[in-house]
C-alpha cells in the first residue's frame, strides 16, 4: 500500500524525531497524571542505587534493572488503557472494569516479577 493513512504523520528521521518527541510527551503526562506511574518511578529510583551496592554478577544486575524498566513499561500500558476506558465513558461498564482490572493485573505480574527477581538474586 502505497498511500500513508491520513493520521499517519511523517516519514524518516521526521518521523524518528517525532516519535521520541511524543514518547516523553507520554512520560512526562504520565508523570504529572498517574500516582501509580510516580510510585514506580520512585520505586526505581530506590532499588537502582542498592543494585549497585550489592556484590552480584553482571548479568544479575541487569536483570534488577529490566525488572524495574519492565514494571514502568507495563504501568504505562496501563494508564493508557485506563485512559481509553475513561475516553470513552466514564459511567460503569463491566468490560471498563475488566479492561481496567486486567491492567491491574498486568502491573501486580510486574511488581511480583520484580519481587520474586530480587529475592532470587539476593538469595539464591
Amino acid at each position: 500500500m502505497s498511500q500513508h493513512l491520513p493520521l499517519k504523520g511523517q516519514t524518516g528521521l521526521k518521523r524518528i524525531f517525532n516519535a521520541f518527541n511524543y514518547s516523553m510527551s507520554g512520560f512526562k503526562s504520565a508523570f504529572k497524571n498517574e500516582a501509580a506511574f510516580r510510585q514506580i518511578i520512585y520505586l526505581n529510583l530506590v532499588l537502582l542505587p542498592i543494585s549497585f551496592l550489592l556484590d552480584i554478577s553482571k548479568v544479575e544486575h541487569i536483570l534488577l534493572i529490566i525488572v524495574g524498566l519492565f514494571a514502568i513499561m507495563v504501568e504505562l500500558l496501563n494508564s493508557a488503557i485506563e485512559a481509553v476506558v475513561d475516553r470513552i465513558s466514564l459511567d460503569r461498564h463491566p468490560l471498563a472494569k475488566i479492561a481496567k482490572d486486567m491492567g491491574s493485573a498486568a502491573q501486580f505480574m510486574a511488581l511480583s516479577i520484580i519481587t520474586i527477581t530480587w529475592i532470587a538474586v539476593i538469595f539464591l
